[in-house]
């Protein structure tokens, strides 16, 4: 297996990945996921124009012709010359997997295949089977830390001749991050607002960024725990309009259910109430946010917490396997959790 760290990626793909003609990219960050197969794309050398060069499949092709891939893998352009197999939305699906281990012992010849997956765990059957190929390369996208998110600022900023003070960097950094895309499309958007200045200031940020990203994404959330529907569909809408992912949000309300699901066993286990559970587990949470969470505490039983988290669990895992559904199943889904919570108030 050729595994590529996160820093280790731009060298790779200038100097490696022609060596490669079998990638996985997986990993939770699915804006990073589709940036960086789109890169690889990019450098296979077939014409991403030409439809019988390219072919792109979503998981749900495979699932309905498992054979699919073996049959693509195996035949000869209709103009002969490189040609590149696209999967999107893959999972553990075991047509994938039986069909990736046999092209990892024998690599197509003239064919690439790029597989884009989601946040694939350890030990899991897709990731055995391309881990333990060295004919494959295996690249993992986690979120990105302050080091990817500062040089993801200064390539866009320097696109357009722009400088960016300390209290203006810090501040954007803290309100982007968590979908590649969408951190990417944010600070676009605050470029291209600062457009004629020289450099941008920290109220710039806030002017442009704060009502967006991360900010609506705990908006949502605490609309949810609020059970205020107005709220929740308000702050979707932004959400929607910034182009920040809705995968975002039922990944940060299933965060904030496991948070809550380990404060109250606190709660249960040392007979604490709500606010003194607050002061230790709940210090790094806003003090905007501290009130919602701390009422959530009180309407939500420790047995309705876990029911929740299993049900957010499963709908993240729908979102996985029908990845052209994935908004409206998360939207569903918090739209439910959000009539459960105004029920329990």
């Amino acid at each position: 297996m050729a595994e590529i760290k996160s820093h280790e990626f731009e060298g790779f793909l200038q100097r490696s990945a022609a060596a490669y003609s079998l990638f996985v990219i997986y990993g939770p960050d699915r804006g990073l996921v589709s940036e960086r197969a789109s890169q690889i794309a990019a450098k296979s050398g077939v014409a991403l124009d030409d439809p019988f060069s390219l072919i792109k499949l979503d998981i749900g092709d495979l699932q309905k012709d498992p054979g699919r891939l073996m049959d693509e893998a195996g035949s000869i352009g209709l103009f002969g010359g490189e040609k590149l197999i696209w999967i999107r939305g893959a999972a553990n699906e075991k047509y994938l997997v039986d069909a990736l281990q046999l092209l990892a012992a024998k690599p197509p010849e003239g064919t690439s295949v790029i597989v884009e997956a989601g946040d694939l765990k350890k030990g899991s059957l897709l990731r055995k089977v391309v881990e333990g190929a060295r004919t494959v390369a295996v690249i993992p996208c986690y979120a990105d830390d302050a080091r990817a998110l500062n040089a993801l600022i200064d390539n866009e900023l320097a696109a357009e001749g722009l400088r960016i003070t300390p209290a203006a960097r810090q501040t954007l950094v803290e309100l982007i991050g968590g979908d590649r895309i969408a951190s990417r499309n944010e600070v676009r958007k605050l470029a291209l607002y600062c457009r004629g200045m020289d450099t941008i200031e920290e109220h710039h940020v806030d002017e442009i960024i704060g009502d967006a990203s991360a900010i609506s994404v705990d908006d949502a959330v605490d609309a949810i725990l609020s059970g205020n529907t107005t709220t929740f569909l308000h702050a979707m809408q932004k959400i929607t309009a910034s182009k920040t992912a809705i995968f975002l949000v039922i990944q940060a309300c299933l965060k904030q259910f496991q948070l809550l699901d380990t404060m109250r066993a606190e709660m249960d286990e040392k007979r604490l109430q709500a606010g003194q559970v607050m002061q230790t587990l709940g210090r790094h949470l806003h003090f905007r946010r501290k009130p919602i969470i701390e009422q959530a505490l009180r309407i939500w039983s420790a047995e309705a917490i876990a029911r929740e988290t299993n049900r957010l669990h499963a709908a993240i895992l729908q979102t996985r396997k029908r990845q052209s559904l994935e908004d409206s199943i998360a939207l569903q889904t918090l739209l439910s959790t959000t009539l459960q919570s105004g029920r329990k108030g």
